[in-house]
């Protein structure tokens, strides 16, 4: 499948962090390190537009393109 847009692989977290979304996470009473699930509806001159947070998987693709219609 070919995508109209730069697809990012951050292995080594960098964007992450810039960003803001690596960082303690916890589950079952244990602390770990992680990325805190988020979105970003970004313009092609890089202005961040739109920022969604706690993200949860179902229904999401909808929520995103809903917003990028607007």
């Amino acid at each position: 499948m070919r995508v109209p847009f730069i697809l990012l692989a951050d292995i080594e977290k960098e964007v992450a962090k810039k960003f803001g979304v690596w960082g303690k996470k916890q589950f079952m009473d244990r602390e770990y390190m992680g990325v805190n699930r988020t979105t970003f509806l970004i313009d092609e001159k890089g202005k961040i537009l739109k920022v969604f947070e706690k993200v949860k998987p179902a229904g999401h693709a909808e929520e995103v393109l809903e917003a990028f219609k607007n």
